[in-house]
């Protein structure tokens, strides 16, 4: 059986086929690059298989942000919580487990138990605590994004709830002369430090890092403190739709 699971992100599409509960495809592309190259329009937005080049599919499994404005039609859509820890089951075959996601616009943290969801926390109304805000940052700082991933040293103070004041003050601290070791760490502490009291509402031994942000090293640094474990995903940001294919084998 071929399964095809599409997660409609907010900054990227991410699709995946699995064939006989094995991933044989996957493909990542920016959401404005896939609503131009790959849909039509026809009162709603309708992907365009035909243009994916993507054939012989038994079942079809869709989610994500964008996945109530697109006619997916052949698709069943379920919710994001659901694609994101039945991809960690995926890909780690671990049924105890708390799950963050930090993606472009919003961060899921969701308690897993004996392999059902238990508890959860959102944030979608913040910047401050999304992938949109290192972006913003590492533009600030006119540096790589990965790059500025590697450092969690000697971190400066950003104190800044909100993502815009925290632009403001990082120009600040550049101006004060600041070595960009210690600006890169103090912007990935800050993400820490607003990502923290989320996490210890569902203290677990293991965290499970999903999402763009799981490749930010400091990240996982700084919750090594926290956990007796922490587990990247082999595709974080594929994640999704990976899950949106394993949920279709158990349906």
């Amino acid at each position: 059986m071929r399964i095809l699971g599409i997660d409609l992100g907010s900054r990227e599409v991410k699709i995946a086929i699995m064939e006989n509960n094995k991933l044989v495809y996957s493909k990542k592309v920016s959401t404005m690059a896939f609503y131009r190259d790959y849909c039509n329009f026809d009162g709603k937005i309708v992907v365009d298989l035909n243009k994916l080049n993507i054939k012989n599919i038994d079942k079809f499994i869709s989610t994500g942000y964008g996945r109530n404005n697109t006619d997916l039609r052949k698709f069943r859509v379920i919710n994001e919580l659901k694609a994101h820890v039945y991809g960690a089951f995926y890909q780690t075959d671990l049924e105890d487990f708390t799950l963050l996601d930090v993606g472009g616009q919003d961060v899921k943290v969701v308690k897993v138990e004996k392999g059902i969801i238990t508890d959860l926390e959102l944030n979608d109304k913040c910047a401050a605590s999304c992938g949109r805000y290192l972006e913003n940052m590492a533009n600030v700082l006119e540096i790589d994004l990965d790059e500025m991933f590697n450092y969690y040293g000697d971190p400066i103070e950003l104190n800044s709830t909100c993502a815009v004041f925290s632009e403001s003050e990082l120009i600040g601290k550049i101006a004060e002369g600041i070595v960009i070791e210690r600006l890169c760490s103090g912007v990935n502490y800050s993400l820490y430090k607003r990502l923290r009291p989320l996490l210890t509402k569902f203290k677990n031994k293991k965290i499970v890092l999903s999402g763009g942000v799981a490749r930010n090293r400091a990240i996982k640094r700084y919750l090594q403190d926290d956990y007796d474990e922490v587990i990247l995903l082999n595709k974080p940001q594929l994640n999704g739709a990976i899950g949106c294919c394993y949920y279709g084998s158990k349906i």
